[in-house]
């Protein structure tokens, strides 16, 4: 067996670590080779940020064109916003609005197939979560008036919608005890920190 290209590259590759530091070596998994994943963070949804203009253009290159997009226009707390549905085939991935002629200022992530960048997904419970809602829940408002919108710890750029079972008086929070089972069924990326 001739080991002659062996010894050739072992050096080279031992050199290379060295100067590629930066480089994410979880990025050399197959499972990465067919494009990155769209992911919620601090910074954005994917590559949506604060300076995103609030147009089809800019919103297909920030998605890298993964997703079919139809727009429509809403009220939020009694303002008009513009917003665009991201569309994977027929199903809502994620709703991304602002006001019509500015940048996004909000993305609503609606399918369990994009994680957050600590690994909370659609799904996830709020026991996995928080103990207590005291502090950083508050009762959703508008169209989510009958769930419970909780701060995410590592970003105050992200929030949780939880749904779940609840037959108390109307504007009140639940309880913990209740709010335990409860799941989450929207992850909100917000421009401005809540």
């Amino acid at each position: 067996m001739n080991f002659r290209p062996l010894l050739l590259v072992v050096p080279l590759l031992l050199t290379g670590c060295s100067t590629m530091s930066h480089m994410s070596w979880s990025s050399l998994s197959p499972l990465n080779w067919f494009g990155s994943s769209v992911e919620v963070s601090d910074m954005g949804v994917a590559g949506i940020n604060a300076s995103t203009p609030l147009n089809e253009a800019a919103i297909n290159k920030a998605l890298d064109d993964d997703y079919r997009l139809r727009s429509g226009m809403g009220t939020r707390n009694g303002t008009v916003t513009s917003f665009y549905q991201a569309l994977d085939g027929d199903t809502l991935v994620m709703t991304i609005s602002g006001d019509d002629k500015g940048t996004v200022k909000r993305v609503n992530v609606e399918s369990d197939a994009i994680k957050t960048a600590w690994g909370v997904k659609i799904g996830t419970p709020f026991s996995d979560l928080y103990e207590k809602a005291y502090g950083v829940c508050q009762k959703g408002q508008g169209d989510n008036a009958n769930d419970v919108e909780c701060v995410a710890k590592e970003s105050r750029h992200v929030s949780y919608l939880f749904s779940g079972e609840w037959h108390g008086p109307e504007g009140l929070m639940p309880s913990d005890d209740t709010l335990k089972n409860w799941k989450i069924t929207q992850i909100v990326w917000h421009a401005n920190a809540i």
